[in-house]
């Protein structure tokens, strides 16, 4: 007993040892085949500069044998559900059946690395690579297009942009971080006009006359409407784009005098063009700046905790800004919360079941302790094929309670109806561990083996299946040794000569008759036919 007993604890405290430094994630993620390539270029290129860029960058990608086609969007739909700039662009790249490819066998991974090397020829962009669903599935979940996302909350820009800085700094030291970025905040060429308040005293003009002619002369004002049917158009008067985009003709423009005459928009204001802010995000009233990274190669558990650390020692946030973290992680730290309520009221509901069953608070603990066990197996099996922790191995966990369960319910109950017929405690563990092998094996090779299809499936989607698989196949192998070796043992110490178990709840327990053994009183002469 002593051996049995220790070589169960001993399993049950490694494996909890190894559940904690194991890596954790939201859902696995599935491969889609496809790659979704988003190409960001500086901020104000032009739609006609932007195409001719994404048209090099397309060329590029067709050169590989494995792509099939590209096709991409850019700027604002009419209906703008996604609206970006013409400097932006989503990229779609459809990939061939494997069996076209030259090397089928290549993982997936290494064709995104030899991806990025191809496309970091074209000159002035920057990119993430991505999957076509996973990108809208974290847009819709989180905000953001990437799996990790630090937010880093404050007031002043050049304080957010440098905090955001040091962040991508150490981002970029972590391993398994890729396609880190800081989001755009600045850059932007904007026109700014200052009006010379002197020389419009001079000249006696007011803001609201020089502000009008900058407004006609670049935004444009609706001047009228032409009907065509029942549609309507408006007439809009404006200077041509080759003149609002020259500083020298901007400036030559004549404003008209209070008293008559005309002065050059230049001498009673000043024109430049400067950088200025790119985008301004707020998030519950708060201005952020959003550093972004991808993980490749690690799971997002980990790698946000080491990043965590690393970020708390190295950056120094000043006071009255803080960071947060987004992405996949939010998600991933959400289902815990919901997990840590759920499992607990599983094994809640589990164990007042057995209650109902045994009407024993022993043995239904006895037989819970087949839970402990069975996760054990689950862990086991999730370190030795190197798949991390996530809410479908959760969901597999739970299931995997019932059926550990199951099996020492097989066993108890039939050792208990031996007891009840008169054998004494040590015939009965031993008679119903004999003759419950049976039973238990088949139970547990049914409920293993129907999962084996899913723990090796290869398919798309075998990403959600494979962890929920292996955590039942693993877990039913420990449980099954627990109720072939160790629940007998604890039966044996929970229990004394004597004491007969009750028949369920209400049993009062006393011996009850086995229903499949013969009647002593029948006989072998035929029994009289009344018509």
């Amino acid at each position: 007993r002593a051996v049995v007993l220790t070589a169960a604890v001993a399993a049950v405290a490694v494996a909890g040892l190894a559940g904690t430094r194991m890596g954790s994630e939201f859902i696995p993620s599935l491969d889609e085949g496809d790659i979704a390539l988003h190409a960001l270029r500086i901020p104000g290129t032009s739609l006609t500069q932007a195409i001719e860029m994404q048209s090099e960058l397309e060329a590029r990608l067709r050169t590989m044998p494995q792509v099939e086609r590209v096709f991409a969007k850019m700027g604002t739909a009419e209906i703008a559900t996604d609206p970006m700039p013409p400097s932006v662009a989503d990229n779609y790249v459809m990939m061939k059946p494997r069996d076209e490819w030259p090397d089928p066998d290549l993982p997936k991974a290494e064709l995104v690395r030899q991806m990025e090397t191809l496309v970091a020829g074209v000159p002035g962009n920057n990119y993430e690579f991505i999957q076509p669903i996973q990108m809208r599935f974290n847009e819709l979940i989180a905000g953001v297009r990437s799996d990790v996302a630090v937010k880093v909350y404050g007031d002043d820009r050049e304080v957010l942009n440098e905090t955001a800085d040091a962040v991508e700094a150490v981002l970029l030291t972590v391993p398994g971080a890729a396609d880190v970025k800081v989001e755009q905040t600045t850059g932007l060429p904007l026109l700014s006009v200052t009006p010379d308040r002197a020389a419009m005293a001079r000249y006696g003009l007011d803001g609201a006359t020089v502000q009008q002619t900058i407004t006609i002369a670049v935004g444009g004002i609706q001047a009228g409407q032409v009907f065509e049917g029942d549609r309507r158009a408006p007439v809009v008067v404006r200077l041509p784009e080759r003149l609002r985009q020259d500083l020298d003709a901007l400036e030559r423009l004549p404003v008209a005098l209070p008293g008559g005459g005309e002065v050059r928009l230049g001498a009673v204001a000043d024109f430049e063009v400067a950088p200025g802010p790119n985008q301004i995000s707020r998030e519950d009233g708060k201005r952020l700046v959003i550093v972004t990274s991808n993980v490749r190669g690690r799971d997002i558990g980990s790698f946000v905790q080491e990043a965590q650390a690393r970020i708390d020692a190295e950056v120094a946030v000043p006071a009255g800004y803080w960071t947060g973290w987004g992405g996949q992680f939010e998600q991933l730290t959400s289902a815990a919360q919901r997990l840590r309520l759920v499992v607990p009221l599983a094994l809640l509901l589990i164990f007042a079941l057995l209650y109902l069953t045994f009407g024993s608070v022993k043995d239904s603990l006895v037989v819970f302790t087949g839970v402990p066990l069975a996760l054990t197996g689950g862990v086991a099996a999730l370190w030795l094929r190197g798949i991390p922790l996530s809410i479908s191995a959760g969901v597999g966990f739970i299931a995997l309670s019932g059926v550990a369960v199951l099996n020492g319910l097989v066993m108890i109950t039939f050792i208990n109806q031996l007891r009840q017929q008169g054998e004494s405690l040590d015939e009965a563990v031993f008679d119903g561990a004999i003759a419950r092998l049976r039973p238990v094996l088949m139970t547990a090779l049914v409920a293993s083996l129907g999962f084996v299809p899913m723990a090796l499936a290869t398919s798309i989607g075998a990403e959600v299946q494979r962890p929920l698989a292996t955590v039942v196949i693993g877990g039913i192998l420990s449980s099954t040794l627990l109720t072939l070796v160790v629940l007998p043992v604890l039966y044996r110490l929970a229990h004394r000569e004597g004491d007969l178990p009750n028949d369920g709840p209400n049993g009062d327990g006393r011996a009850h008759p086995d229903p499949f053994a013969p009647d002593p009183t029948a006989t072998d002469e035929p029994a009289l036919a009344v018509a």
